[in-house]
């Protein structure tokens, strides 16, 4: 076989409907667009949002104020008085925060805020800190870990 060989299959392409092009054809004189009316015309069916000229819904409320950035990365907040459940030495990670109900979803992106008291030495893995929040790890004994 070769490449003047290749044929698409049958019934694969359909022949255009050829408009406008005498009575004989089936869709001559009005072409298929009915007689007269706004979509009979050239430059015919308008657009979705047209409402006939009343000032369409569109323009009727009020602008969206702002914007929003596409790439933004929501972190889930996280205090560090919900960390005291945790026994002294264990890795905190989202998995296991997750696995407590502290957090919805494990692979949610993790932010560690320092509201609340951290008593006992913890390695909590999260992808953010606060600045007071990674002290108070630090004067606990711990490690506050950032997962890339």
């Amino acid at each position: 076989m070769d490449l003047h060989d290749l044929r698409p299959a049958i019934g694969a392409r359909k022949k255009s409907k050829r408009v406008g092009r005498g009575v004989g054809s089936g869709h001559g004189k009005t072409a298929g667009r009915g007689t007269k009316g706004q979509n009979s015309r050239t430059g015919g069916p308008v657009k979705p949002y047209f409402e006939g000229g009343q000032l369409p819904l569109v323009r009727r409320l009020p602008w969206k104020r702002g914007f929003k950035p596409i790439d933004r990365v929501e972190y889930v907040p996280v205090n560090l008085g919900r960390l005291s459940v945790f026994e002294a030495e264990t890795v905190v990670t989202p998995q296991l925060l997750a696995e407590r109900g502290i957090i919805k979803h494990a692979d949610a992106q993790v932010k560690v805020l320092a509201t609340g008291d951290v008593e006992r030495p913890l390695t909590v893995q999260a992808h953010k800190f606060s600045e007071a929040a990674r002290e108070k790890i630090m004067a606990a004994g711990g490690q506050a870990v950032v997962i890339e």
